[in-house]
């Protein structure tokens, strides 16, 4: 089975939650392919030691490296801890790449609380990312009453 693939991005005043997230889960995150914009994974990797791809710095073009990851199905999942109280030169990236995310069902967190819950989720059932058990469901469903 292939190796799921997370992104990490953290806007300058979240660097330090994203070392905090990632030691808290470097066990698991361990197991997994990482990938992140420049500065947050050159910050993640010196104080973890773990081994993450780097890509552009967000405003130099990382995000948009990330969206087209997400768009041919490189990436399972992105943890981008944005600093929702800073307006960033770059916010069409961002939302552009939040928006390649929900078009492609990619889960996306924005904030600890939502990333601690989808690498738990990932850890534990790391074969619900790349489906869509509430589509299927859906799907099934339909076709039951069509029948």
């Amino acid at each position: 089975m292939k190796r799921i693939t997370v992104a990490l991005i953290a806007h300058d005043a979240k660097k330090d939650d994203m070392v905090m997230l990632v030691r808290a889960h470097a066990k698991e995150l361990a197991e997994l392919e990482l990938v992140a914009t420049k500065g947050t994974g050159q910050l993640v990797a010196a104080r973890t030691g773990l081994e993450i791809t780097l890509l552009e710095d967000g405003p130099y073009g990382g995000d948009q490296q990330i969206g087209a990851k997400v768009a041919s199905g490189e990436i399972q999942a992105v943890v981008f801890l944005r600093d929702p109280l800073m307006a960033k030169p770059h916010e069409p990236d961002v939302s552009t790449l939040l928006r390649v995310c929900d078009v492609h069902n990619v889960p996306v967190a924005t904030n600890l609380a939502t990333a601690e819950a989808i690498l738990d989720q990932v850890a534990e059932y790391p074969e619900i990312l790349g489906r869509h058990h509430m589509l299927v469901q859906c799907i099934h469903d339909m076709a039951s009453v069509r029948d």
